[in-house]
């Protein structure tokens, strides 16, 4: 398809909310894997991670990477939350270029595995350096990939974040999890219709009062440590307050209304590898200023106050062990800190 006749950016965002949301899976599926069996293996500096620290499929990538120490091995690009014509782009590096793939969109990667490829360009995405050329956009395979096939390259102390003993029940929480939250929070926003909406908000609230419940008297979703599951209901309630509740219309109540909610999602902020991976200020430009079919005046509220992320929320009296026999991961990598702009202050004493 030429340049000239793909789907632009712009037009794509004005259609939210017009016609009935179906998330596309991922076209691009080729796993990194130890065995090399797609024709990718695992070596330390090959790749390069493109995220967005608006979009919450990335954030999981991000966390997972911090998590398992991977910075190193595993480099790191961080696209502009404000999308152009052409989609993701690298205007926050100097001269608007990855510094890495010189490139300045990452649809390049993807026209360097797929000449003119005609669809939607997606984060997380994995490029391999030395060809420039898109490896996955696989979100709901990476992050597992990350934490069973990336082992060998792995910091000392890093948690088993997908434990093979617990993976039946580990996939069947996140089933629940990706349908009605992850995913349910965009199907009650991009909604056409009320009947529509209502059945999506519903079910929103519904999983969230089933966890809520799941939560009170145990410190994680799966087991005594961090897993995968929880990954990926955090970076869904971490933008709740600040975007789904008046953005997405899911307004049945805030995080910061149901206890035991808030207090797990100021938990995992507040544990090394999950908040130092968070930018609020990426994640509600890029929701309100990006999403023109049901925000059209682009306008960004003030709020919320996002100082109570960092109060106490005495979770650890349930116990658990955050990283199981391992330990926190080490400070965030020189050049990989969230701006003043994007996180918390802390609140009065």
């Amino acid at each position: 398809m030429p340049q000239s006749d793909r789907p632009r950016n712009a037009d794509a965002y004005a259609q939210l909310g017009r016609k009935p949301f179906k998330r596309s899976k991922s076209h691009f599926a080729d796993r990194i894997t130890a065995d090399g069996r797609d024709g990718w293996p695992v070596e330390p500096g090959r790749y390069r991670l493109v995220a967005s620290r608006a979009c919450p499929w990335a954030s999981r990538a991000l966390i997972s990477r911090r998590l398992l120490g991977l910075e190193e091995a595993l480099s790191l690009a961080v696209a502009d939350p404000i999308q152009d014509d052409a989609g993701w782009r690298f205007t926050l590096d100097p001269g608007g270029r990855d510094p890495v793939l010189g490139i300045r969109h990452l649809r390049e990667a993807y026209d360097a595995r797929e000449k003119d490829y005609p669809g939607g360009v997606s984060v997380p995405a994995i490029v391999d350096v030395p060809s420039g050329r898109l490896v996955t956009n696989d979100y709901q395979r990476i992050t597992l990939d990350l934490a069973t096939e990336w082992t060998a390259l792995h910091r000392p102390g890093a948690p088993d974040l997908y434990p093979e003993p617990l993976r039946a029940e580990i996939d069947e929480v996140m089933a629940g999890v990706y349908r009605d939250v992850n995913n349910g929070v965009y199907r009650a926003g991009f909604a056409t219709g009320q009947a529509e909406y209502d059945e999506a908000c519903r079910d929103v609230f519904r999983r969230l009062d089933l966890l809520s419940d799941r939560l009170a008297g145990r410190r994680y979703l799966v087991g005594d440590t961090l897993t995968e599951a929880d990954i990926r209901l955090f970076t869904t309630l971490v933008r709740f307050d600040a975007v789904y509740h008046s953005h997405f219309k899911c307004n049945r109540f805030k995080l910061a209304e149901d206890p035991v909610l808030w207090s797990y999602a100021k938990d995992l902020y507040q544990t090394p590898g999950f908040g130092d991976t968070v930018d609020f200020h990426h994640i509600k430009q890029h929701y309100y200023r990006m999403h023109t079919g049901i925000n059209p005046t682009k306008i960004v509220p003030l709020g919320p106050d996002l100082a109570g992320w960092l109060t106490p929320h005495h979770r650890e009296e349930l116990g658990g062990r955050p990283y199981g026999d391992g330990t926190p991961p080490g400070p965030v990598p020189e050049g990989e800190e969230v701006p003043a702009s994007g996180r918390p202050e802390s609140p009065p004493v």
